[in-house]
């Protein structure tokens, strides 16, 4: 992290200088880029931001005008402060102009009583700056083979935080945008008391950088995601600020979470690989035309025109340990859903679709029902393969075009179906209604968005008076917005409870008569309580 210019004023040989704050104290924390020594009076037009400048004035304008405009010139383009040497040309103090301008656009305005060489000044800041930097590329190296491996190997989250936490020797968190807890690991603290009150203290912090240290808090915040879609935060908890090596240790994690998203490992056999690539295929439209799909179904022995299709998604109801454990029971399980169709007599395309799910494509036998072919394949998979699992099954359709479609219900239902299994032989789209819809979106970065607009006012407000407005709404809306049916559950009289209406109105700024308002804040109240169930 580069100095800042607090930083710089404790040099030993700025030091000798008597600096002196004029202007601009409470930019002390400004970071210095570079120094650059200029005593023309236009010299803003040669900076890039981010510089301190060290000038006598000897050049500058006489006018107090022209000197705010110099002031103003530095400012605009990013300069991280001024320092004046004085002497040669202000002898005791500053022209009030300068200071006055300095003061009004945030410039760090500093003098030093006594002549200083600028090149000592120079060497020393550059030299720091170039420590900082070696200091920052060696901490890349010691943890770029780390990181590299955990990547390749499809690490969790858990075991990449248990990573960060070795490095640093502080706790460490990884949390969604709804400031609900994935993943943490407080290196040998108490875990309650590290998540406790979690999301309040969450919602505190709000770095404008993707990677930035707030004092107030203690945290280093590194925002996670990859192709300009962020998804979550990861947090480190520090007793002070973070030095280079922390920062490239948060930054180089948030990378390796991130790809663990987007990394997907197969280990299956050719013949799956191949059903794989064709199921992918189907659903990402790969294919210029849908007969090119059923040409290469059909050349792996499954006919797919002229028959009624209905796909089907498989998913292991529990985990199977590591990432690796677990690739290596996904390809047994899309072997044995191969072998039960072969056994069913059901040509199919068997092949994993992720690093959770298999997927089939079943053509249906003619005047075969869908139900019958689904029953018959989850009765011979289940005498196959002994590890529990969930076959969900979408919708079916009449031609490939529509394949994606019939997926997309499957793997909705297997969404829900895996975490609440009742024991069915397999599981259809009926099954569903809004809770698990709202469940199967519960990572999509655009619902926790959704309910951080719609009740963000709301839980802060409560959060910072402790108050219960967020479970007054929940009572009204559960009870169909009947005021009076609300106020009896809420134990509450009626004028009592209106008033809680009405200040609940205030604070969402909205009007909880309006069926729409109420509609979007009940979905969003829903969505919560997904988030909050799947959090730590």
């Amino acid at each position: 992290m580069l100095p800042t210019v607090a930083d710089v004023l404790a040099l030993d040989t700025v030091r000798r200088g008597s600096p002196r704050v004029v202007a601009g104290g409470d930019r002390l924390d400004t970071r210095v880029r570079w120094v650059h020594v200029g005593e023309v009076h236009d010299i803003a037009h040669l900076l890039r931001g981010g510089e301190l400048v060290l000038t006598t004035g000897v050049a500058l304008p006489g006018e107090p005008d022209k000197l705010a405009d110099y002031i103003a010139e530095l400012a605009a383009v990013g300069a991280s402060g001024l320092i004046v040497e004085l002497g040669r040309r202000f002898v005791g103090e500053l022209p009030k102009a300068v200071v006055d301008a300095a003061e009004e656009h945030g410039l760090p305005l500093i003098t030093l009583a006594r002549e200083t060489p600028f090149v000592q000044i120079t060497e020393s800041v550059h030299a720091r700056i170039i420590d900082i930097q070696l200091e920052e590329l060696r901490a890349s190296e010691q943890l770029h083979e780390v990181f590299t491996e955990l990547s390749v190997e499809g690490a969790s989250p858990a075991e990449v935080l248990t990573q960060v936490a070795r490095f640093s020797g502080r706790p460490v968190l990884l949390e969604n945008l709804a400031h609900q807890v994935l993943a943490c690991d407080a290196a040998g603290g108490d875990t309650g008391t590290l998540l406790a009150n979690w999301e309040t203290r969450s919602r505190a912090v709000m770095p404008a950088e993707r990677t930035a240290y707030d004092a107030a808090s203690g945290w280093l915040v590194t925002m996670v995601g990859a192709r300009g879609q962020d998804w979550g935060r990861l947090i480190l908890l520090c007793d002070g600020p973070p030095g280079p090596r922390d920062i490239v240790l948060a930054e180089r994690a948030a990378t390796t979470l991130a790809l663990s998203r987007l990394l997907e490992r197969h280990q299956e056999s050719l013949e799956r690989q191949a059903h794989g690539t064709i199921l992918t295929g189907i659903l990402t439209h790969a294919y210029a035309d849908p007969d090119e799909a059923a040409a290469r179904a059909r050349a792996v022995g499954v006919p797919l025109t002229g028959r009624r299709l209905v796909s089907a998604v498989i998913r292991l109801t529990a985990p199977a340990g590591t990432a690796l454990r677990e690739q290596a029971k996904l390809g047994e399980l899309a072997e044995a859903g191969a072998a039960a169709c072969r056994e069913a007599k059901l040509p199919a395309l068997v092949g994993a679709l992720d690093q959770s799910r298999v997927g089939v494509l079943l053509p249906l036998p003619p005047r075969m029902a869908a139900e019958a072919a689904l029953g018959a394949l989850a009765e011979r998979l289940r005498a196959n393969f002994a590890t529990p699992f969930v076959l969900a099954a979408g919708s079916v359709v009449e031609s490939i075009k529509d394949v994606r479609r019939s997926f997309l219900e499957a793997e909705q239902v297997s969404e829900v179906a895996v975490r609440q299994p009742d024991g069915r032989a397999f599981y259809r789209l009926p099954d569903l209604r809004l809770r698990g819809l709202l469940h199967l979106l519960r990572d999509d970065a655009r619902l926790q968005t959704f309910a951080e607009r719609e009740l963000g006012a709301l839980l802060a407000y409560d959060a910072q008076r402790h108050g219960d407005l967020t479970r007054i709404l929940r009572i009204y809306l559960d009870a169909g917005r009947n005021k009076a049916v609300a106020a009896q559950r809420a134990h509450l009289s009626r004028p009592a409870f209106y008033d809680r209406l009405r200040r609940l109105e205030r604070v969402l700024d909205t009007d909880l008569d309006d069926v729409e308002s109420c509609l979007s804040l009940h979905v969003a109240l829903l969505a919560l309580e997904t988030f909050r169930r799947e959090s730590i």
